[in-house]
């Protein structure tokens, strides 16, 4: 997760909202993503898609079965549906997201149904760390507006 916290800085440091993630198979880091919405101007440039698209690239296949995806913040919906398609083993997430979090807070996605593959989810590693991560950035926002 630290990793996944120093990637989150990158995102600050080019004005994005700091959020991190990185994606392991067989204890290796395999894919790294920080939100890009801003400077890529697309909506789907978030850190878990973009650390999704590089570990599919490493292993040559969409399916990322037996990989953990680490997240500073508890996934969105598309980024959720992402998990999902790419099979996923294992959700590792720092702080929940009451705006716009798919897994617990606002949606829970994973009790759907509907889904044709669950993964495990680990929540609130280093939470107090990647909460105020978070806050700061949107305090910091508020004084320049």
């Amino acid at each position: 997760m630290q990793e996944a916290i120093t990637l989150a800085k990158q995102a600050e440091i080019e004005g994005e909202v700091p959020v991190g993630a990185l994606v392991t198979f067989e204890g290796k880091v395999i894919g790294r993503g920080y939100n890009q919405m801003i400077q890529n101007s697309d909506p789907t440039s978030h850190a878990e898609i973009i650390a999704l698209r590089e570990a599919a690239l490493h292993l040559n296949n969409y399916r990322l079965v037996n990989c953990n995806l680490y997240v500073t913040l508890e996934p969105c919906l598309m980024c959720v549906g992402a998990s999902v398609h790419a099979r996923i083993q294992r959700l590792i997430y720092g702080a929940d997201d009451p705006k716009s979090g798919a897994v617990k807070s606002h949606q829970e996605l994973l009790n759907s149904s509907m889904l044709n593959h669950k993964f495990e989810v680990n929540s609130g590693v280093m939470r107090e760390e990647v909460s105020k991560q978070i806050s700061n950035f949107f305090k910091k926002k508020r004084i320049k507006n």
